[in-house]
Order: structure tokens, then C-alpha cells, then sequence
């Protein structure tokens, strides 16, 4: 096996040719190109490793439709790369309401789905949010579509974000709730600038 071989990929693979033994040698050697181009980083995992270091936070968050008196917060965020350069893991801490606020974002690009795929994770909640999307390079935007449970409502309900290069020292990331009736509104606005 290459280095580029995760050790669950290769797991995988060892389980998938005990099931393959009568399979020939074309499709094994198919099957292992493919699991090697699942796990090799490439040039979004690169692009992913430009945003590594320090940067600083300035939010606007909205907590309903409409809502006359948005909330703005500042905070800090940290961004490395972890297991060879494949995922990108965000470490975010503010306040909120007058409380400490910490939260882990991890974003990576699934070389098989061709998507960015995201998580999000924060203390003021017991889930996990889920989101995946595309990379528009004429705008310099990803779009992240996903699902997450109301804590009201107990529901599912959809989630959408942006995320926009607008230089090499600034991002701006955008989220998008929906109401009761689906109905999609704007909940924050976040600019990130390098520190």
C-alpha cells in the first residue's frame, strides 16, 4: 500500500478484497487507485491550509426574522490543518449574552463527492451540525447547505451558509435559519481578519 493510504482506508480496503478474492488482478488494482485518490490531499486541502493561523472575529447575529436589535460580539479564532494537511479545524472562542462562548468548526473537501463537507460543534448546545457545498471561484464563495435540530421544536429544520474570500486576510461567512413555515433568514454575519 502507498503512505497515502489512510489506515481506515486501508482497513477498508483489506476488508473489501477479503470479500473480493475471486475478483481479478484489474479490479483490485482499480480499487486501490480509487481509494488512493480518496485519501491523497490536493489543491482545495492547499487552499484550506492558506487560512492556518490567528484571526480576529466581529459578529452580528440576528435572533429572529426581523429582528430590530441585533446582537454584535467580537472573538477570536484559531485554524490548523490536521491528519497530513486533509482537514481544516477551526477553534473559536467570544461570549454570548455575557457568557464565555468556545466552538470547533472542522471543514474538509471529499475528494470522492467532490463537496466541502463542514461540522460544527460550540458549548452552547448538545448537537452537531452537518453541512456540505460547492466552491464558486468567480465569486470566492463556498455554499454549505445542511440540516439541524430545532431546540424548540425538536425538529429538523434547514440550514445555509456562505463563506467568501474577500482577500487573502479576510473572510466574511454568512448563516441562514429558517422560521416555523421554512422560511429562510439571515442569523449572523461574521468577518474574520488575520492577526
Amino acid at each position: 500500500m502507498t503512505k497515502t493510504i489512510l489506515t481506515t482506508a486501508a482497513f477498508l480496503i483489506v476488508a473489501a478484497t477479503a470479500n473480493a478474492q475471486s475478483g481479478s488482478n484489474k479490479e483490485m488494482e482499480t480499487m486501490m487507485k480509487a481509494w488512493e485518490a480518496y485519501a491523497t490531499p490536493g489543491d482545495a486541502h492547499k487552499e484550506l491550509a492558506k487560512e492556518v493561523g490567528a484571526w480576529t472575529t466581529e459578529s452580528t447575529m440576528w435572533m429572529m426574522p426581523n429582528d430590530p436589535k441585533p446582537m454584535k460580539t467580537t472573538g477570536t479564532a484559531e485554524i490548523k490543518m490536521a491528519y497530513g494537511d486533509r482537514y481544516q479545524i477551526g477553534t473559536h472562542k467570544g461570549d454570548f449574552m455575557g457568557m464565555p462562548f468556545e466552538g470547533t468548526s472542522t471543514v474538509g473537501y471529499n475528494n470522492a463527492s467532490k463537496k466541502w463537507e463542514s461540522t460544527w460543534i460550540d458549548n452552547m448546545g448538545t448537537g452537531v451540525m452537518f453541512m456540505s457545498g460547492v466552491y464558486d471561484p468567480k465569486t470566492k464563495t463556498s455554499t454549505f447547505v445542511g440540516r439541524c435540530t430545532d431546540p424548540i421544536t425538536g425538529k429538523e429544520k434547514s440550514v445555509r451558509e456562505t463563506y467568501t474570500i474577500v482577500d487573502d486576510n479576510t473572510r466574511k461567512m454568512t448563516m441562514y435559519d429558517t422560521d416555523e413555515k421554512g422560511k429562510e433568514y439571515k442569523t449572523m454575519e461574521m468577518t474574520m481578519k488575520r492577526r
